[in-house]
């Protein structure tokens, strides 16, 4: 939403009548018992943390300190839903790896961080005193005018202090006065709701990361290479359907042809020749077959990647367990780059591993989907810095982004050495995924991959 667009219910002749009002106040009171628990915890973090940062006790105490801007402004995140319809998204980022570390090491790198810990200060020490006078300045005009005729019985002597400014000294004009502060409490609510968008207003400033021209070139650049991927699959996809309809078909007529010419009986050497000929049109005709298999396989198409990697595992010369659990459909492109990933490794695994059984396992998580391919071969592989791998006795743990195909990432093809799981690497980096390669001597080899897992109503 727009900041000016907070302004537009205020406008609005139903505004009183609506939820809004209330919506506003509870917005403002809220943050009263908020603001008081976040001075409260930053003061004791501060005062604790610098009494034993001496004996080191408190350095963690501080860096607690240093994140507790953090969960405020998750928190705060939420709580402006009360008033602004549109929700502000968390500009924090995935930590680069698993683990506490990790995560500490992103955060303090991310200028989020920074700016939600000042906002935690301002909201501690300026922000909720002031909503509390304003909210507590209304409550006390209106709740004293209403509450006239209530302080005159309790009083016994007919007579009431109206706001400490004069005396009401007759039940009518007791009543007079509670109407007035009826008639008030709408009035009142215009000044509040104000106040609480210019409050929301701030809130998003504050804690939205404005947009560098490097940031929204990167984001361009980002969506420009998606759409790359989009028409890269496209014309993939455009290749499958002219061999599949066209080259297939045609080789299918003429090893058909080439028997019914066999069955004429003709007389040797032409006989010979015509079944050598129909010979090689079935060979070429499996090798196209694997061939579009290789380019996109249908069963990817028409059940999803879960099925697409039991395929694989059913034509794998080893045994392969499949756990792989993907709520849905995902993008095309993430189901191709996963598909092949995953192709490649097994096909690894197959010629230089040793192993004698295999697994595949993968989910969701955290947005993100994580496939582990693993062996228990001898180990040894690695993803070296010219994208080549290998069997080395000295290889330990790689990681790598990804990219297209790379080498043969189908299951018939060869790839040439070196080509393979740089492809694969290059294929997922395209896609925001990682790639982890652990191999230490002696096994196990572990293959995993993380991507972004859009939603399904995503998909292209």
């Amino acid at each position: 939403m727009h900041p000016s667009g907070l302004w537009q219910p205020l406008r609005r002749r139903d505004y009183v009548i609506s939820a809004r009002p209330w919506r506003a106040a509870l917005y403002l009171l809220t943050s009263v018992p908020l603001g008081a628990a976040t001075l409260l915890t930053l003061v004791l973090l501060a005062v604790a943390g610098s009494a034993l940062a001496v004996v080191l006790v408190g350095l963690p105490l501080l860096l607690v300190l240093v994140l507790s801007g953090i969960p405020l402004a998750s928190l705060e995140r939420r709580r402006l839903r009360l008033v602004d319809s549109t929700p502000l998204t968390d500009p924090h980022r995935e930590p680069s790896g698993t683990g506490l570390t990790a995560w500490l090491r992103t955060r303090l790198q991310e200028r989020s961080t920074w700016r939600e810990l000042g906002y935690a200060f301002l909201f501690a020490t300026v922000l909720w005193p002031l909503e509390a006078l304003a909210v507590g300045a209304m409550l006390l005009v209106c709740g004293g005018l209403m509450a006239t005729p209530a302080v005159m019985a309790a009083g016994g002597d007919g007579e009431a202090k109206v706001l400490k400014l004069w005396i009401a000294d007759s039940y009518p004009e007791a009543f007079a006065v509670l109407a007035a502060g009826v008639l008030l409490l709408p009035v009142l609510a215009y000044p509040l709701g104000a106040l609480a968008a210019g409050r929301a207003v701030l809130t998003r400033q504050l804690l939205s990361v404005p947009e560098s021209g490097a940031d929204s070139r990167l984001q361009e650049l980002d969506r420009s290479r998606m759409r790359l991927v989009d028409a890269f699959e496209a014309e993939r996809r455009r290749i499958e359907r002219d061999l599949h309809d066209g080259a297939q078909q045609r080789l299918v007529a003429l090893s058909m042809t080439l028997g019914l010419a066999r069955l004429e009986g003709p007389a040797e050497p032409l006989g010979g020749l015509l079944a050598k000929a129909q010979g090689e049109a079935d060979v070429a005709l499996v090798e196209i077959r694997e061939l579009i298999r290789g380019i996109h396989p249908q069963v990817l198409t028409d059940r999803g990647l879960p099925a697409a990697v039991e395929d694989i595992a059913d034509r794998s010369p080893l045994p392969v367990d499949v756990r792989l659990d993907v709520p849905g459909r995902l993008l095309e492109a993430v189901e191709s780059g996963v598909y092949f990933a995953v192709s490649e490794a097994l096909a690894n695994v197959a010629k230089h591993s040793g192993a004698t059984r295999a697994s595949v396992r993968g989910g969701v998580v955290s947005g993100r989907l994580a496939v582990e391919v693993e062996d228990d071969g001898q180990g040894g592989a690695r993803l070296a810095a010219d994208g080549r791998e290998a069997g080395a006795a000295d290889s330990g743990e790689a990681g790598a982004a990804d990219s297209g195909t790379g080498g043969s990432t189908g299951t018939g093809g060869g790839a040439r050495a070196g080509t393979g799981l740089q492809g694969v690497a290059d294929r997922l980096s395209v896609l925001g995924g990682s790639l982890l390669l652990s191999s230490p001597p002696g096994g196990p080899t572990v293959f995993r991959l993380e991507v972004p897992c859009p939603p399904a109503r995503s998909r292209t």
